[in-house]
């Protein structure tokens, strides 16, 4: 075994992403999975995974939710437009997996629910979210 940092399955192309460590596990129409290994680097003041590092994975795997074409596609990009969070547990883990659903989605907007759960039993928090595709790519359709 090696202390290698696992590979994404699909490609992030994003810088934050990829310097935090999160790996891209799953990416299928409407769906969307992404894992970070817990790291002190990643504490708040009580030593447990800060919020805003749950925040991001929320954020990051609802807006790719959104975003899976074809292999040969075009790749789409989105902003949000708007991301609420709830926290629901704490406690200390490993892994976070974040996992990310379309709900509803429109020719310019699409709306998620998002969950992360710490080593696979404990959900840390919910999110619910809406996001646009970018300018570039509604001009294009």
């Amino acid at each position: 075994m090696t202390d290698r940092p696992p590979q994404s399955l699909f490609p992030l192309d994003n810088p934050y992403l990829e310097w935090m460590g999160v790996t891209f596990t799953g990416w299928s129409q409407g769906y969307a999975e992404m894992q970070l290994p817990v790291s002190a680097h990643f504490g708040n003041r009580t030593g447990r995974i800060h919020g805003g590092v749950i925040c991001t994975l929320l954020d990051s795997v609802s807006g790719y939710a959104g975003l899976y074409v074809e292999p040969g596609e075009p790749p789409l990009r989105s902003l949000t437009l708007s991301l609420t969070t709830n926290f629901i547990g704490s406690g200390d883990g490993r892994l976070v997996v974040a996992k990310g659903y379309v709900e509803r989605k429109g020719r310019n907007i699409y709306f998620t629910r998002a969950e992360a759960w710490l080593d696979g039993s404990l959900l840390l928090a919910t999110a619910v979210g809406a996001f646009t595709y970018s300018l570039d790519q509604r001009a294009a359709a």
